[in-house]
Formats: structure tokens, sequence, C-alpha cells
């Protein structure tokens, strides 16, 4: 069983090995330039994320007010 679970953790760094990562391998690259393609991507990420919540809550507002008001024609909400 232990030979079983070394091998797995032996092919699973070998498949990371072979991963390629989003920030810079140069070792002369330092700081926050190093992670560039990382703070891009977290930031498209950020701000997709604000936008489809934005756009989710604008139509539950629109459909609450629909609800709200064909609801309130046949004196059901009252």
């Amino acid at each position: 069983m232990f030979a079983k679970v070394s091998r797995f953790i032996g092919e699973v760094k070998g498949e990371l090995r072979k991963a390629n990562w989003p920030w810079e391998s140069d070792p002369k690259i330092k700081g926050f330039r190093k992670f560039k393609e990382l703070v891009d991507s977290t930031v498209v990420v950020l701000i997709a994320t604000v936008l489809l919540a934005g756009f989710v809550a604008l139509w539950d507002i629109v459909h609450a007010q629909v609800v709200f008001f064909l609801t309130s024609l046949g004196g059901i909400g009252r």
C-alpha cells in the first residue's frame, strides 16, 4: 500500500512540473512583476464577478417589481 501511495505522489510531482504556472520563472524578476499574469487574471475574475452580481441583482429587482405589480392587480397581495 505504501508503494502505491509513494508512486502516486511521484506521478503527481511529475505532472506538476509539467504545468504552466501563472508567474515568471525567471529568477531575475522580483516583486509584483513576477506575478503580473496572476494579478491580471485575478483582476479580470473580480471584475467579471462584480458585473455578473450586478446583472443578477438588477434582474432580481425587475422581476420582483413585476411580480408585485401582477399580484396587486388581482388583489392577492393585500
